[in-house]
């Protein structure tokens, strides 16, 4: 089992930047990625940003060279720079757990609100 709490977001204008950190605890050993989701109301999660163990990342077109994700061991950050009204959304950490060889659990934070105006 894993418990991810967000952290950050909020509000900034079109240009500023904000953070958003998520820590998990539980079995954070067998973590295997960690990443950011972010949804819109009548619009399906889209994933923004995504880490594994060995360091590889993996970022939707529309926030790159925009947003920085990295991690430790049972935290993930997302640095969001020159941000756009686009990318206002109810921001997700989500977390990978390794159950077997080849099954992976999905966990997931609560949502932390990020609005940004023009």
């Amino acid at each position: 089992q894993v418990r991810l709490v967000e952290s950050g977001g909020g509000l900034a204008r079109t240009g500023e930047s904000l953070k958003l950190s998520c820590v998990a605890s539980g079995t954070v050993s067998r973590l295997y990625a960690m990443g950011w989701y972010r949804q819109t109301p009548g619009k399906r999660r889209e994933q923004v940003a995504s880490i594994n163990t060995t360091g590889r990342t993996n970022y939707h077109d529309s926030v790159k060279g925009r947003f920085t994700i990295s991690r430790t061991q049972n935290t993930v950050t997302l640095q969001m720079n020159s941000l756009q009204p686009e990318d206002t959304a109810l921001y997700y950490c989500n977390a990978l757990l390794q159950t077997s060889q080849r099954d992976f659990d999905d966990y997931w934070g609560q949502g932390t609100q990020v609005t940004v105006s023009a």
